[in-house]
């Protein structure tokens, strides 16, 4: 299985966040991690198992140099739907004591999440969504959105084509929330670069 060093460095990443967020008591409670991810649909080949054995690979480099502190993994697969995604994220915090949530390889759904991270003070951790809103309008103050986003893939491809003398596009859009964001970012720099 090959793991993608955007994953694995994420999972480290959260393992870091949680941690700080969680004060030093004598025997602490475990960090509870949950890898929401796609792991039978069209993203499973790029998130999926490769995320959680990347999760487990960081929690074992993380718990090796700091032994007093207690790690556990749990995942889902949320089945490429929103409403699945954010039924397994409320129940995790809810019930299950999970601290953060990683990876949630779709878009709709990290955007739906953010209000439930806000209003439990949780933590997320997004590495495979991409609509640029998660970092704008829906950014808040409980989640990151890691990698890439619609904002990078828009400036560089509408940009550098509409120089290059592509100044005409047409969009078919895939109508998600990925989708949208895509679409509408790349139409700005197409016409700010004097495309239409």
């Amino acid at each position: 299985m090959l793991l993608s060093r955007r994953t694995a460095l994420a999972a480290g990443g959260a393992l870091s966040l949680c941690a700080a967020a969680r004060p030093a008591r004598a025997q602490a409670p475990a960090i509870k991690l949950g890898v929401l991810s796609d792991m039978s649909g069209p993203y499973s080949d790029n998130t999926g198992q490769g995320s959680v054995v990347a999760a487990r690979m960081a929690i074992e480099d993380f718990t090796r140099t700091r032994p007093g502190i207690r790690v556990e993994l749990i995942s889902a697969d949320n089945q490429n739907r929103a409403d699945v995604g954010m039924s397994i994220a409320r129940s995790w915090y809810d019930r299950e004591g999970v601290d953060c949530i990683l990876d949630v390889p779709l878009s709709a759904l990290a955007l739906a999440m953010g209000e439930v991270v806000r209003e439990k003070n949780k933590v997320a951790l997004y590495t495979g969504p991409a609509a640029s809103d998660l970092t704008g309008r829906a950014c808040g103050p409980n989640h990151i959105h890691w990698t890439y986003d619609t904002w990078a893939l828009a400036h560089g491809t509408g940009t550098a084509l509409v120089q290059e003398g592509g100044d005409t596009w047409f969009f078919l859009t895939a109508d998600y929330a990925f989708g949208q964001a895509l679409e509408r970012d790349t139409g700005g720099f197409v016409t700010a670069a004097g495309g239409r």
